[in-house]
């Protein structure tokens, strides 16, 4: 399967300039549309594009009673610093349940908006919460900085268990809030629902008991722990995938992973994870170590190098070859070529219209 994201890069694909609402409601919508349209016609991937206009359902949430300190770069999207919030075991008595409020009159309102302007030739369908992650040492790191995290599993290690325990068990609270309240909505149709860029079509999901209320069990979720790629296996386990495994192990399937190299953690999530589905392979993993350990029984979801086609001199004899290369290492295996993380075109949409031409033809050249 070949897909492609454009993420940042959208605004370059349908730039501001495109639009003609000034009404920032109907802004939105149209910029959606538009982005659609863009695809249909010039990124040539396995994408399904749905006959219908999604409308998310409204979620207000609260911080844990500490703010992000960030010190952004001058530029948009740029890198930022991130500093601690919590200092002392005395900070953590600050920390605060964070309260969520689903707001159902406002999504009711704009999805009647919506009827009201798009109805007659388009259905509109209000989706509920059906983007669920796992990752908890994001939210960790506005608590204690990445610099300080690294310090603390030697000097400071029972804040951090105390920490994870806190995230985790928000966590849980939060999407067994959304599930009493009838919030959530089926994330195995087409769409970039899984973290590592795939779409999850799936017929394992919803279960077998399902009535037409969605339930945790019925869905999938997206595990990934970016932030502690320069930790060991050991300290993984320990002060990571154990927390993880309550929230996972609550859903249907799993997918696993991110920009993150898994090579020394295969064996800890394949062993742990019992409904794993999908795997990541970033740039920065061993594709061929990769194909060994998820073989035909996971979906191996290849990311290749952005920066191949993003950078100001692209290089896509590169591209090829890095695409080639990996259908070969991977032979035998399910895989997913997915295109993202593309923050820039440099300003020439055809970019992405090049690569999905070039990667469906090696797909459909290759083919086993």
């Amino acid at each position: 399967m070949i897909l492609a994201d454009p993420q940042d890069g959208w605004v370059e694909l349908v730039p501001e300039s495109a639009l003609e609402c000034e009404n920032p409601v109907p802004r939105g919508m149209e910029e959606h549309l538009r982005r659609m349209l863009f695809r249909i016609h010039h990124i040539h991937d396995d994408f399904v594009v749905r006959k219908v206009f999604p409308v998310s359902l409204k979620v207000n949430k609260s911080n844990y009673g500490f703010e992000w300190k960030i010190t952004k770069s001058s530029q948009k999207n740029g890198a930022f610093h991130m500093e601690s919030s919590v200092h002392s075991y005395e900070d953590l008595k600050k920390l605060r349940p964070a309260s969520i409020e689903i707001d159902w009159e406002g999504t009711k309102q704009y999805a009647e908006f919506a009827e009201y302007i798009l109805g007659d030739i388009l259905p509109v369908e209000v989706k509920g919460v059906d983007r669920c992650r796992c990752g908890l040492t994001k939210e960790l790191l506005v608590f204690r900085s990445l610099d300080q995290l690294m310090l603390d599993l030697y000097d400071n290690p029972e804040m951090i268990h105390e920490l994870m325990n806190f995230l985790c068990n928000e966590q849980i609270r939060e999407y067994e809030f959304y599930e009493k309240e009838g919030a959530l909505s089926l994330n195995n149709e087409a769409d970039f629902v899984t973290g590592s860029g795939g779409i999850a079509h799936n017929d394992l999901l919803p279960a077998e008991d399902f009535d037409g209320k969605v339930r945790l069990k019925d869905m999938i979720v997206w595990g990934e722990s970016q932030e502690t790629v320069g930790i060991s296996p050991a300290q993984f386990e320990e002060f990571v995938l154990q927390y993880q495994l309550k929230v996972l192990n609550r859903f249907g399937l799993v997918d696993y992973g991110c920009c993150e190299p898994l090579d020394s953690r295969f064996d800890l999530i394949i062993k742990n994870i019992p409904n794993l589905r999908w795997v990541s392979v970033s740039p920065w993993c061993n594709r061929k170590l990769a194909a060994e350990k998820l073989q035909d029984k996971y979906v191996y979801v290849y990311k290749p190098n952005p920066s191949r086609i993003c950078s100001p001199d692209p290089d896509f004899e590169a591209a090829e070859r890095d695409i080639r290369e990996t259908l070969e290492i991977a032979k035998g295996c399910a895989v997913h070529i997915v295109m993202k993380d593309t923050h820039t075109f440099c300003n020439q949409p055809d970019r992405i219209t090049r690569w999905t031409d070039m990667a469906s033809r090696i797909a459909e050249e290759m083919a086993y």
